[in-house]
Order: structure tokens, then C-alpha cells, then sequence
């Protein structure tokens, strides 16, 4: 724990005790008048209300606004009773209120404090009223309220222009941003749809002409169409999403039937499994079900030899989701280790808590399983 941190939490502790420790020692050591606190109630008393105004500062932090009437209270009891001593606490809590931002009610009961001062003074003994308004100036001087209330105004205000500076921080670090959101976004739209235009123009065109032909249209090329199609779907939702961080890719639990259904038309018997009851599903979780599942299916398609059958399975638990895609094929095993795709899936899965595991199955094929937990956990900057 730094300095600071312990002067935030123990300093107005710190002030309170030893203003009441100041107080107490100087009303010990005889400042006070000597008419009217015969009866020892009364001496008691004002030595109650210096350790009390005193002691009401640790509290100033909390609630300024009643200490500050609390230490006015005491200041005017320890007068009235006979203590000529200064109000040293009520400055304290004037600087306090003023700093909290209640400068109209400090002025008030100020005002007040100098009005009822002169009063504590003729009940204290047998004072003439020139003597009671000196040591009620004595008490509580207008330039030592000037001072405190200078001191607690000047402090706010310096705390509002760095709450206002790191506002403005923000402000900035969110605008560039948005601003290299919309770069990316540019940069892809130039790099990518372009390519992709014509990828899928030239599919379309080809299929088009087989068909008019009268002949058949070769599975791979249908494939290309449509993988055309779906990249470029993509691409436009990822460069809505760069450019509104509000915007959510449109891709998610719902979209996986969809998935299946692609994957049966590229000749593989694809089969989607769901257990237990969907509840409320985070978005991210929904996102990172729909892309394990995209992933797993296009490594089957790419890189499982023989492969005929694929199994999705999304199993709903009390504490998150599990989804397992395998299949029977002769996976190829390259010797740089895993793929780009699944490091993508592990980094999006460990993102929300959870755990992936990719390895080929005991009996043949390749199993992709991930966990994902229903509250994913924040991310640590």
C-alpha cells in the first residue's frame, strides 16, 4: 500500500485525533475564562465538546455537510460554557464542505457561527458586549474562514480540471480508435473486395455456363460459389462492426444450423446435436459456438482425407456450454503444428475462460471440443 493510500484511508482519522488532542490540551492548560465555569459540570462538559468537535472530523470525508454543522454545534457549547478557545475544528470542516461542493451552505452557517459566537460569550459570564465580540473575533476569525473556504475551493477546483483532463484523455484515446477502426475498414474493403468480387463473379459465371451446357456442375465449383457468397457476407458484417463498435457481427447460435446445412451440400453427412436447454447466452459465447463450429467444418472439408460423416454436438450445462465436432476421416498432421485457424479458436475461447482441445479421435477422425462458460470473465488489460 503506497503513501497515498494510506493517507486516504487513515488521514481524516489522523486530523480528527489530533485536533481533539490539541483542543483538549490547551482547554487543560487553564485557557479559558475564569467567570462562569465554577460548577465542574460545566468544565466537564466543555471538555466533552472540544474532544467531540474534534473527534467529528474523522468523519469529514463521509458526511461534510453534517460535520460541519456538528463542529459549529460543539464550538459554540465549549464557548458558552467558558473555553476561550478557537474553533480550529470548524475550520477544518469548512474547508471540507467547500470542497465537497456545499459552498452556499458553509457560507450560511458561517455566517450563522458569527452571529450566535458573540451570543455564547455574554451567557458564558458577565461580559460587556465589546468584551463578547472580541473574543468571539478571537474565536473564529473572518480571515481564518476566508482561508478555509480559499483552501477547500481551490482544491476542488483543481480536482475538476483533472477529472475533466482524463475525461478528455478518453475522449481522445476513443476517437483515434474509431479512427483506426475506419483505416482497417478501408484497407480491407480496397485489399479484399475486390478479390473476392471477382472470385465469386467468375464461379457464378462458370457455373452459369455449365449448366447451360446441359452439363454437371463439378462439386468444387459449387463450392467456390458459395464460399464466394459467404466470404463476401462476411467481410461486409466485419467491416460494419470496424466501423460501429456497437454494431455485433451478425453471425451467431442461430447461424450454426445453417453451418450444417452447408456442409451436407458439400457431400458430407452432417448431423447437429443440441442438449439441455439454451438459457441466456452471452453474445461473445454465442459468436465463438458459431465460429469453432465454422472452423472445425471447413478443417473437415480442407484437410480430412476419406471423410464422410460429421458429428456437431452443443451441450448446455448449468455453468456454460460444451461443443464437440468430430469426425471419421484420416486428419493430415503438417509439421508446423496447428493451423492459424486453431490458434484463432484457442485465443477466442481462452478470451471467455474457457478451454479448447484439438487432437485426433483413438478410433479414427479428428475431435475438436471446446468449453465456454455462460459468463465469460473480463479480459485484464
Amino acid at each position: 500500500m503506497t503513501a497515498r493510500e494510506v493517507w486516504a484511508r487513515y488521514g481524516n482519522g489522523v486530523i480528527g485525533a489530533g485536533v481533539a488532542g490539541a483542543l483538549l490540551v490547551t482547554g487543560l492548560s487553564g485557557h479559558r475564562a475564569a467567570t462562569g465555569s465554577g460548577l465542574l459540570g460545566y468544565v466537564f462538559l466543555g471538555y466533552v465538546l472540544l474532544v467531540a468537535g474534534g473527534l467529528a472530523l474523522v468523519a469529514r470525508g463521509r458526511a461534510p455537510v453534517a460535520v460541519l454543522v456538528g463542529t459549529g454545534v460543539c464550538a459554540v457549547g465549549y464557548q458558552a460554557v467558558g473555553f476561550d478557545i478557537p474553533a480550529v475544528a470548524y475550520l477544518f470542516a469548512v474547508y471540507a464542505a467547500v470542497r465537497a461542493g456545499h459552498r452556499t451552505l458553509a457560507v450560511v452557517v458561517s455566517v450563522g457561527m458569527l452571529a450566535v459566537l458573540p451570543l455564547a460569550a455574554l451567557a458564558s459570564g458577565p461580559h460587556d458586549t465589546g468584551e463578547a465580540f472580541a473574543r468571539a473575533r478571537g474565536a473564529l476569525e473572518i480571515a481564518w474562514l476566508v482561508a478555509a473556504g480559499a483552501a477547500g475551493e481551490a482544491l476542488r477546483q483543481a480536482e475538476r480540471r483533472a477529472d475533466e483532463a482524463e475525461r478528455t484523455r478518453e475522449e481522445a484515446a476513443r476517437r483515434r480508435a474509431d479512427e483506426e477502426r475506419l483505416r482497417i475498414a478501408r484497407e480491407l474493403h480496397d485489399s479484399l473486395t475486390h478479390q473476392i468480387s471477382v472470385v465469386k463473379v467468375q464461379a457464378e459465371v462458370a457455373v452459369h455456363v455449365a449448366r447451360r451446357k446441359g452439363e454437371e456442375v463439378p462439386a468444387a465449383l459449387l463450392a467456390i460459389q458459395e464460399a464466394g457468397r459467404e466470404a463476401s457476407r462476411e467481410l461486409r458484417a466485419t467491416l460494419e462492426a470496424l466501423r460501429d463498435d456497437d454494431t455485433a457481427p451478425p453471425c451467431g447460435l442461430d447461424d450454426v444450423p445453417e453451418l450444417v446445412a452447408r456442409a451436407r451440400e458439400l457431400g458430407l453427412d452432417t448431423t447437429l446435436t443440441e442438449d439441455g436447454a439454451r438459457g441466456d447466452v452471452p453474445a461473445a459465447v454465442g459468436r465463438t459456438v458459431y465460429r469453432i463450429v465454422q472452423e472445425a467444418l471447413t478443417n473437415v472439408a480442407r484437410h480430412a482425407r476419406g471423410a464422410r460423416s460429421v458429428g456437431v454436438r452443443i451441450e448446455w450445462r448449468a455453468d456454460g456450454v460444451a461443443v464437440r465436432v468430430e469426425d471419421d476421416g484420416r486428419a493430415q498432421v503438417g509439421s508446423g503444428g496447428e493451423g492459424f485457424g486453431l490458434a484463432g479458436m484457442r485465443e477466442r475461447v481462452t478470451a471467455l475462460g474457457g478451454r479448447l482441445r484439438a487432437a485426433p479421435r483413438a478410433d479414427g477422425g479428428f475431435a475438436v471440443e471446446a468449453r465456454l462458460p455462460v459468463a465469460p470473465r473480463e479480459r485484464v488489460s
